[in-house]
């Protein structure tokens, strides 16, 4: 009498946990390990302010860029000096052989007529496009043909899907992506969700929607804010690394994950975050082989793909 409730216990403990295999097992496909797990290099920081503060990079902050190229890797970032740094922030370059080892430019700072930080470049022909925060979280785009000397284009003009422009405020974080003759800005207000904006010539960026495309929660690590850095296509499917916070004062800040089959729907995932003690605005690169995370603010860490 006995061994028959026994034995249907066991068979709803068997079919329950092959459920949860196959749950883990599909989250593994939308999440693959070299897109969501990576260990710290032994040598972190690999690179960070100079400490001095008669330099102008005394302290350096938000998202620098990394892309490599010829294998050189080139790094732009954002410097400043405590005393000065409520007043202008300048942009550098820095480059690398390795992606380690870092030499900075020579004549930097290389741009100083705008406030440059938290930027975002993307390489198309033979023109390198910078999209970045200015004074007042306000998205910029910058041209340059050397990576070296940028011309600002002024902000960028953003509209609501009806076509009239966004209510007034900040807006920044701009990372981009570019498919066919349509260009993609994600971009976030006041790091209170992220928003999509496209357009086809860079002059005028019209909203997809008027909602934000990834908002803050319900899990708490991202409950008070959100913020894309960059996009990964791999197998069709976009991946989506976003900084956030836990805390309603933003004290402390983890890197994150996404994967959406339009770019406009996302679903976060399950082992976010993937890093966490306050380091954020991480870019992905490839170096060849894999790919690299580098964590930018509030000095650039290095984790590599475990696979």
């Amino acid at each position: 009498m006995k061994i028959r409730p026994l034995i249907t216990i066991v068979l709803l403990a068997l079919l329950f946990g092959c459920g949860k295999k196959e749950a883990a097992e599909g989250e593994t496909h939308e999440f693959p390990k070299e897109l969501v797990d990576f260990k710290p290099y032994t040598g972190n920081p690999v690179f960070k302010g100079t400490g001095d503060s008669t330099k102008w990079d005394e302290k350096i902050r938000e998202r620098g860029f990394i892309i490599r190229e010829d294998s050189t890797f080139y790094m732009w970032y954002t410097g400043y000096t405590k005393k000065t740094g409520d007043d202008v922030k300048y942009l550098g370059l820095a480059t690398s052989p390795d992606g380690i080892d870092w030499t900075r430019y020579t004549e930097n700072p290389i741009h100083k007529s705008i406030w440059v930080e938290d930027m975002f470049v993307l390489k198309s022909d033979s023109t390198y496009y910078m999209f970045a925060e200015s004074r007042g979280d306000t998205a910029h785009l910058l041209t340059s043909t050397d990576r070296v000397n940028w011309e600002d284009r002024g902000a960028l003009d953003v509209r609501q899907k009806n076509g009239s422009p966004i209510e007034k405020g900040p807006f920044g974080t701009p990372t981009v992506w570019r498919e066919g003759d349509t260009w993609y800005l994600f971009y976030e207000r006041n790091d209170a969700g992220v928003w999509l904006a496209t357009s086809t010539d860079m002059k005028v960026w019209t909203n997809v929607q008027d909602e934000a495309i990834l908002k803050t929660g319900p899990e708490k690590y991202d409950a008070f804010a959100v913020a894309m850095n960059y996009i990964v296509k791999q197998d069709g499917l976009y991946y989506a690394y976003y900084h956030a916070s836990a805390y309603k004062d933003w004290r402390e800040w983890s890197m994150n994950v996404a994967v959406s089959k339009d770019l406009v729907h996302w679903k976060k995932y399950s082992g976010n975050p993937i890093v966490g003690d306050d380091r954020s605005s991480g870019i992905m690169v490839n170096d060849g082989e894999k790919y690299r995370l580098y964590t930018m603010h509030p000095e650039v860490n290095l984790y590599i793909s475990e696979k």
